[in-house]
């Protein structure tokens, strides 16, 4: 594992508008020199719209060749999630896209039945890990926060530390109301995961009149903040060390007496 360098682009996502989306996170991901990973909100291109009709693109479309453009344009990679449609079923789709113009694909788990994703949008049923420079590396969105069973960090023996995973990254538009959630899990999830936690939040009110106060953070696996953004649009950049991690889980190795489970995602 070498050291990570890591972006973070909160923005004020426009709604419904995917060109202005287009200009206004092209404009703030060319800001960023040298990062190996971009890290950008939930829905970006839309917000988090119930209106699929509106806000829902494909495969093949502007979303993700303009995505496919601009990682191959920065040399990093990009990572934020889109509205999908595929085979008549819209996705809440997380893309992880490579500078060569390849791509990995997570669809969110837990769809939030409070604002009746769960009606319009179809869940996905497996988890993605990648790995960026020796890191291993699950990127999830927004209310898969809320699910520790998902999240579990397993005990692989071949894997680093004998850890499924070394950095967990959450996409979002979380509301402000709920920021003291967010907050926490953030923390809980670094902590009993034994891991590196990223979670890139939104700001700016949505077409539904929903305030978002971003708090987006990059947490160790102690569970202390790193960064922790306010409620502006901003753009920081973090170097994550694999020494602290690595050094913790030997000094504290808890998942080694953690429980066995096989999980059915169905």
């Amino acid at each position: 594992m070498s050291p990570l360098t890591v972006s973070l682009v909160q923005g004020a996502t426009r709604w419904h508008d995917p060109a202005a989306n287009r200009e206004y996170y092209g404009a703030l991901v060319r800001t960023v020199k040298g990062s190996d990973l971009i890290v950008l909100p939930e829905t970006f291109l839309s917000g988090f719209s119930n209106d699929t009709a509106l806000s829902a693109d494909t495969m093949d479309g502007e979303g993700v060749e303009w995505l496919r453009a601009l990682a191959i344009e920065t040399g990093s990679v990009i990572c934020g999630s889109l509205a999908i449609r595929e085979n008549g079923t819209v996705y809440n789709r997380l893309l992880w896209m490579r500078p060569d113009g390849n791509f990995a694909q997570y669809d969110k788990r837990h769809l939030f039945r409070m604002a009746g994703e769960h009606t319009r949008y179809g869940g996905g049923s497996e988890r993605l890990i990648v790995e960026l420079k020796g890191w291993r590396i699950l990127p999830q969105v927004c209310y898969d926060l809320r699910f520790p069973v998902w999240l579990r960090n397993r005990r692989l023996a071949e894997a680093t530390g004998g850890m499924d995973y070394d950095l967990v990254l959450f996409v979002a538009n979380w509301p402000a109301p709920r920021r003291h959630p967010w907050r926490t899990l953030l923390r809980a999830r670094a902590m009993e995961n034994l891991s590196y936690v990223i979670g890139v939040n939104r700001v700016g009110v949505d077409g539904n009149d929903l305030p978002y106060a971003g708090d987006s953070a990059v947490i160790d696996p102690v569970g202390e903040t790193l960064v922790e953004l306010g409620a502006l649009e901003q753009v920081i950049t973090v170097v994550l060390d694999p020494a602290p991690l690595l050094t913790h889980r030997e000094r504290f190795p808890a998942w080694m007496d953690s429980d066995e489970f096989t999980l059915h995602a169905d």
